[in-house]
């Protein structure tokens, strides 16, 4: 499945600007640009917020993805370890029964 048309930041600030300074209805320029609601309800929540503001939240989102699968990989590293863990244990075991 397609993610769709990606819409330029420039395209989505002028939609935007539509809504909050123009005072057009969402449901209007929605149906003008053809793009749906949610998408446009998504970008006036994002794009309403000054830049400075907008750029430290993406900055922040980009971090906590990244520390997501770092903290992913680090819980598959300890669940190898653990299981080498037990391996190594259970060979011990064996070696010491001889």
């Amino acid at each position: 499945m397609g993610k769709g048309i990606r819409y330029s930041t420039e395209f989505k600030q002028e939609a935007v600007n539509q809504i909050t300074v123009h005072g057009y209805a969402v449901a209007d320029v929605a149906q003008r640009l053809g793009i749906s609601t949610k998408a446009l309800y998504n970008w006036v929540q994002t794009y309403s917020k000054p830049t400075k503001q907008r750029v430290q939240e993406q900055d922040l989102q980009a971090e906590i993805a990244r520390l997501k699968r770092e903290l992913k990989r680090a819980q598959q590293e300890r669940d190898i370890l653990k299981e080498a863990a037990v391996f190594f244990a259970s060979e011990s075991k064996n070696a010491t029964r001889s």
